[in-house]
């Protein structure tokens, strides 16, 4: 029997990282259509931008203003890399890339002088998982539902909207799970599903399977969850394509 206590630790974890790799799977696949593979990175790392101008210039008890600071930092970015896109769409990964390194870069300038500086950027890269709370979860819930709703109705999303969805989850998710995790999610899986007859389930497969066994190899060897969680999706992932390749297999 697992007790109470260990549940109430690997419980929000494992809950948040299987929410986040079903709603990812369908954004990462989309992003691979796209051709604009870091444009996860980049949102990811803008919205933790947003997140730290909140926490260290507002008050940082306020979580629906972290919230709505790195929602709007996320948006803003998505709306940029859409103009880029549709005006100079050849120089659009490049832009992306040097977006993500200022991002990173203000953000270290940012707390350069703050006492927990270190801390703080690691967290936001690599997240706390195994310290996110129930409650940081359901507060995040009714957003990852709205989007798996809003990519299934029969809408057309290839405009704006894609992006606009984009930006609310990876505005969540980089506050679950930090910059790292919130990239492999969207890409690994979808990397998984490329040429397959059921890409979202081959997706959903990959990211269920990376997400239980990292949760598990953390708790076990007491190691971070985040850059675990990497790992062990880059390693589902080289795994699936294997067996595809072996089996000759579409699934």
């Amino acid at each position: 029997m697992i007790s109470s206590e260990i549940l109430s630790i690997i419980g929000p974890a494992l809950l948040a990282g299987l929410i986040i790799t079903i709603t990812h799977a369908p954004l990462g696949i989309e992003v691979l259509k796209r051709g604009i593979i870091f444009i996860d990175l980049a949102v990811a790392q803008i919205a933790g931008l947003g997140l730290l101008v909140s926490n260290l210039y507002f008050n940082k008890d306020l979580t629906w203003l972290s919230q709505i600071t790195a929602l709007l930092f996320a948006l803003m970015a998505a709306f940029f890399f859409k103009i880029i896109e549709s005006k100079i769409k050849s120089q659009q990964e490049a832009i992306i890339g040097v977006s993500f390194v200022l991002a990173a870069s203000i953000s270290i300038l940012l707390l350069a002088d703050h006492p927990t500086g270190g801390e703080e950027i690691r967290h936001l890269l690599s997240g706390q998982m195994l310290f996110i709370s129930w409650n940081d979860v359901f507060i995040h819930l009714p957003i990852y539902l709205l989007i798996l709703v809003l990519w299934f109705l029969p809408i057309n999303l290839n405009g704006i909207g894609f992006y606009v969805l984009f930006s609310l989850a990876i505005t969540s998710s980089v506050q679950l799970v930090g910059v790292y995790v919130v990239f492999a999610s969207l890409i690994l899986p979808a990397l998984t599903a490329l040429n397959t007859n059921n890409p979202y389930k081959v997706a959903w497969l990959s990211g269920l399977i990376s997400v239980l066994l990292g949760i598990v190899l953390s708790v076990i060897f007491d190691l971070p969850a985040g850059p675990i969680l990497v790992v062990t999706y880059v390693f589902v992932t080289i795994l699936i394509v294997l067996i595809r390749k072996l089996n000759n297999s579409r699934i």
